[in-house]
């Protein structure tokens, strides 16, 4: 399609850690003076970002554009499909909502939007010495091929080589490997240069016999095993089960924060700074498990599907558990969607994010909302009104909250008010994500849940830290000399 170097890294399945390879191969080659950019076609994640021009991309493309050291572009995520039910989306295209599609809708729906795909992909190849392009579960799914944007039809259609990435501490990496191939068409194979894999605890050498194996079996080179990167838990999680990950026993004294896992929970990397805090114990709450009676702070997250969470909420008796949580002076906070719920009521009278319906909220605030149209996307700073302390993210709702409770906001943006607070200061919300991040906002947020001292966390300075780190780790362990040469050669 272009000049510009290019490489596709597709893996065995879902969860396999492309994600992250492309992070730190972006950062790694960056290093090396080279302008990068990551892409990925289509992206299914509840789980987004912000651009600065108001549109938004998978958090994954976000990270992976800082690893880059850019900005993240609607154009690095073209397609991202964000789940509002068990067999449908909301989709957007180059950062704008599309509309709600069913599976069998998006299926015939998905080959009209190669064209916006390879225009998005050209405008971030000019800017670029090397574009890193991540796909989508898996190229093996023969059976969803017709029409197939997120893989190998992309990377047909862009002229990209690819490199197949497996994950060894699933088990049975020989068999996905050689499986995968083995699926696939052979022109889809010739494009298939080598792989990855990915995960390894222990000796790598122990892998040794088996690229032979593969290479007898399928032709492909390997471009090395990555041993496992414990670092990675510092980074944002790519997806809930990577921050349930982290949950751990805290010691005496911990600040105990408890999050109920809603079906449609949505940016759920607002949670991660807490999670990097050492005196933190940070619990995400499964169903069909009580919310713990000890728990110093319960967050309501944000929610793709507010009236349907807080209706899988009561079915949980998670509405109990927090009206008793609140009973015994424990401290609640609703971010986006758990702000909508802690109202006395939530309208949705359009359909916006399912059927037209209504609901009593939890009543926690006094304050009502309907559900609109309109979506806003917005990057914001601003401070606390409670302790001052400045903090900047972004907001991404659709819906007009209203009542009473506005008049004690949480926050104050650019001079607006945002949130609310109860009389009592222990029901909070806002509409802001990302807040955490803020090193002196997150500690005289917990501070006021329980006595502590500054933790020394600097979390943003974290995050580089560790893409170095994965830089180095990638360096070490995969033949980077051998990937670029091969993007290069494609070119």
């Amino acid at each position: 399609m272009g000049c510009t170097p290019a490489l596709m890294l597709q893996g065995t399945g879902s969860h396999v850690g492309k994600s992250l390879l492309v992070a730190g191969l972006g950062r790694a080659f960056s290093r090396r003076g080279l302008r990068v950019r990551p892409f990925k076609p289509q992206n299914m994640s509840n789980n987004a970002a912000v651009t600065a021009d108001a549109g938004e991309i998978g958090r994954a493309q976000a990270l992976q554009a800082r690893a880059c050291g850019v900005a993240p572009s609607v154009h690095m995520n073209p397609v991202l499909l964000k789940p509002q039910s068990e067999v449908g989306a909301q989709v957007v295209v180059q950062g704008r909502v599309l509309g709600n599609y069913d599976a069998r809708a998006y299926f015939e729906l998905r080959p009209t939007l190669m064209p916006h795909l390879l225009e998005s992909y050209e405008r971030i190849a000019r800017e670029a010495d090397l574009v890193l392009v991540e796909g989508a579960g898996s190229p093996a799914e023969v059976n969803l091929r017709t029409g197939d944007i997120a893989n190998m039809g992309f990377a047909a259609a862009a002229d990209v080589p690819v490199v197949l990435v497996g994950d060894i501490e699933r088990g049975g990496v020989i068999a996905a490997l050689v499986g995968t191939f083995e699926l696939l068409e052979p022109a889809e194979r010739a494009r298939l240069k080598g792989y990855i894999v990915n995960k390894f605890r222990g000796d790598p050498a122990l892998f040794d016999d088996a690229h032979g194996i593969i290479k007898a079996r399928t032709g492909m080179r390997s471009f090395g095993v990555v041993p496992w990167f414990e670092r990675a838990r510092l980074l944002p999680a790519e997806d809930i089960l990577g921050l349930e990950e982290r949950a751990a026993p805290g010691a005496a004294g911990a600040i105990r924060i408890a999050v109920p896992r809603l079906p449609r929970l949505a940016n759920f990397d607002d949670l991660d700074p807490l999670a990097a805090e050492p005196d933190v114990v940070l619990r995400i709450v499964p169903p069909g498990a009580p919310l713990p009676g000890d728990a110093d702070l319960v967050i309501l997250p944000g929610s793709k599907a507010t009236l349907a969470d807080l209706a899988a909420l009561r079915a949980e008796g998670w509405d109990v558990d927090l009206a008793a949580h609140v009973r015994r002076g424990g401290a609640v906070l609703g971010i986006c969607g758990g702000l909508q719920m802690l109202g006395r009521r939530i309208a949705d009278p359009a359909g916006i994010e399912g059927p037209p319906a209504e609901a009593a909220g939890l009543g926690l605030l006094d304050l009502a909302t309907t559900l609109q149209s309109a979506k806003r996307l917005a990057e914001v700073s601003g401070r606390e009104v409670a302790s001052g302390e400045r903090l900047q993210g972004y907001e991404m709702h659709v819906g007009e909250t209203t009542g009473p409770a506005l008049a004690r906001p949480m926050l104050e943006l650019a001079g607006r008010p945002d949130g609310a607070v109860s009389e009592d200061g222990r029901i909070m919300g806002c509409y802001v994500h990302g807040l955490f991040a803020a090193d002196g906002f997150r500690h005289a947020f917990l501070a006021r849940l329980r006595e502590r001292a500054v933790s020394g966390v600097a979390y943003e300075t974290q995050i580089e830290a560790s893409l170095d780190a994965l830089a180095d780790h990638l360096e070490a362990s995969l033949d980077t000399d051998g990937l670029l040469a091969l993007a290069r050669a494609g070119a």
